[in-house]
Order: C-alpha cells, then structure tokens, then sequence
C-alpha cells in the first residue's frame, strides 16, 4: 500500500488494511509506526488509545501508557515525526489483536469520521498542538492508575483528540481535552477525599 493510495483511505479501514498486511503473527511497534505515513502521530496514538477504551482490560493499557506517554511528549517538544527507542519499540502487537482491535472500533470510528470535518485548524497545528501534546501526556499518564475501569475514559479522551488531529477538526480537539480534564479532575478529588477521610479515620 503506498502513501498515496494509504492517505486517502478513511481511517477505520485503513487500521483494517494495517492488520491485513501484517507480514508476521506478531509485529512490532516499530513496524506499525513505519506504516503509517503522512498522519503517523495522529494514526500511532489512536493505534495505541484504543485498546485503552476496552473497559475492565488490564494489562494492555498499562503497556502502551508509555508509548503514548512518549509520543505525546514528542508533539509537546514540536518533532516532526514520531519515534520509538529501541526498547519500546520492539514492543510486539499480535497480528490478530490488531485484527479484532480494526472490527470492534470500525463502528466508533467511522460515527467519528461522519461527523468531522476540518475546523478550528489551528488547534491541530503548531504552535498549538503543543498544548494538545501537553494534555495527551497527561490523559496517558492517568491510565497508569491501577483502579477498576480508570483506562477507559483517559482512552476514548486521547481516541477523540487523535481523530481531531487526523480530520484536522479542533473540535474533536476541544471534546476530547474537555473528557480528559473533567476525568482526572474526578480523579484528584476522588483521591483527596479519600486521604481526607482516611486521616479522619486514623485521627491525623
């Protein structure tokens, strides 16, 4: 498949098309970064967020927090391309979790697609992707946290921010900040309410 004929495909297909053409059983995140082309920031967070969206998944999402972590962290910096260091990039993904992974999120995604278009543009752009790189690292980070189902709404945030990329739509950009803020607000009130009545308990 060449970039051309890749470019021009809608995104839900072309995740189909990246399992089809996996030469092995397993293929590394390097070799998935390598196929993506043009929109390799965009494609690799999605690639990598939607597993996260699975609710009560643990492990996966936990593995690929640091890839997402990592690439996030590189449109923070303002570099033109994605990359992966050796030790995560060699990272392997079965060829037929890539698979199933295509079939399930074909349907959100393609619900997604229908209703984008390219607007507020300059949210997808530099300088102002740094800001939306800033708030992927975050949105990553919280996915870390090792509570039921906390992969979940950080997963879909970063799912909806990386489609907004891809369409060039800074309102996909804006929903998905939005989703991501209000989840980790939750999270840190949830946590301080917790410590408060903790120490409450244990007469602190």
């Amino acid at each position: 498949m060449t970039a051309q004929s890749a470019e021009a495909l809608p995104i839900s297909e072309r995740l189909a098309k990246l399992a089809e053409e996996a030469p092995e059983e397993a293929v590394s995140l390097n070799w998935i970064l390598s196929q993506l082309h043009e929109r390799a920031f965009g494609l690799f967070l999605l690639v990598l967020a939607l597993p996260c969206c699975i609710p009560f998944l643990y492990g996966v999402p936990q593995i690929v927090a640091f890839p997402l972590m990592f690439i996030s962290t590189q449109i923070l910096i303002g570099r033109a391309s994605p990359w992966l260091p050796e030790r995560l990039g060699n990272r392997t993904v079965a060829k037929a979790s890539l698979s199933n992974l295509a079939e399930r999120a074909s349907s959100l995604l393609g619900r997604i697609e229908a209703l984008s278009h390219p607007r507020l543009i300059a949210l997808t752009r530099a300088p102002l992707d740094r800001l939306v790189g800033l708030s992927l690292v975050l949105f990553s980070a919280s996915i870390l946290v090792p509570l039921p189902a906390t992969n979940t709404v950080p997963g879909l945030a970063v799912v909806v921010v990386s489609m907004g990329l891809l369409q060039r739509d800074g309102i996909l950009v804006v929903l998905g900040f939005l989703m991501g803020t209000i989840w980790i607000a939750t999270l840190i009130i949830a946590g301080a309410t917790v410590i408060t009545l903790l120490r409450g308990w244990l007469g602190l």
